[in-house]
């Protein structure tokens, strides 16, 4: 949704371009502007560094926007859209501006539909490459399987209290695909995460429960009891995910460490 209201903010600004005519005060200034790539940062006005800023943008939508259709297997042609930026600045279009809102629109519905059938792929055959991988993972020895179908196996035993569902619990943690993508480590950010253990999805709140302070165990989660049919990030829809985790601490409300 963001990036579409970018691409009619620059489809508007376009228009603007195309509207207002130009005149032989604002084809010199054009002029004078044409050397600003050779102008370094420090050394430009406050007009041309908006002016900068405004085509910078839309440069990098554009960049963005392509590679996103890249990645669709959807192309997006270079010169006709050089030529549709140039025609906007020429006040030389070749549509109306409705027209090209209109088209605009289109294109975005295009690769949204593209999105959806990606996602509608990636989603069957990550339900496949789950179901599979987790029935030769409950397999391996170590690994125990509870009644909700999560997958657990202890890395490190821990000898201090375990949560219940209402806890906070302050964790490190790696999260991975199948595939070893990590996309997520409060290792690498640092610092620990901390959170009610209710507030996060299913596999945690179950899997954290049976763990003491101390413990690393590694948690292998379906995707129904992790995102199911979201999406976030690098986590597509039926994922099944990989989790180290540490519980370093299962954290008291500030009530109990007073009356202590």
């Amino acid at each position: 949704m963001q990036k579409s209201l970018v691409a009619l903010s620059t489809i508007a600004a376009l228009g603007l371009f195309a509207c207002q005519p130009n005149t032989t005060d604002e084809a010199a200034a054009n002029a004078d502007s044409a050397n600003t790539t050779s102008v370094s940062a420090e050394e430009m006005t406050d007009s041309q560094k908006q002016a900068y800023a405004m085509g910078a943008s839309m440069g990098l939508f554009v960049s963005n926007r392509a590679e996103q259709q890249a990645q669709l297997g959807l192309t997006l042609d270079q010169e006709a859209l050089k030529q549709g930026f140039n025609d906007g600045l020429a006040d030389t279009l070749k549509f109306t501006p409705e027209q090209i809102q209109q088209i605009a629109q289109q294109g975005e519905e295009v690769l949204r539909a593209k999105q959806q059938e990606m996602a509608a792929q990636a989603a069957e055959k990550n339900i496949e490459a789950g179901l599979a991988y987790l029935e030769e993972n409950g397999k391996r020895e170590g690994v125990t399987t509870t009644e909700s179908g999560l997958q657990y196996e202890v890395l490190t035993e821990g000898e201090g209290a375990s949560p219940v569902a209402t806890d906070t619990v302050k964790v490190h943690y790696r999260g991975t695909l199948l595939d070893g993508t990590e996309f997520d480590s409060s290792y690498k950010r640092g610092e620990p995460a901390e959170f009610p253990l209710n507030r996060v999805i299913a596999g945690w709140t179950e899997g954290v429960q049976l763990m003491k302070e101390g413990a690393k165990y590694r948690f292998h989660i379906p995707s129904e009891l992790a995102y199911g049919q979201r999406s976030t990030g690098a986590i597509t829809p039926n994922s099944t995910l990989i989790f180290d985790v540490e519980l370093l601490e299962v954290v008291k409300p500030e009530s109990e460490d007073a009356a202590e």
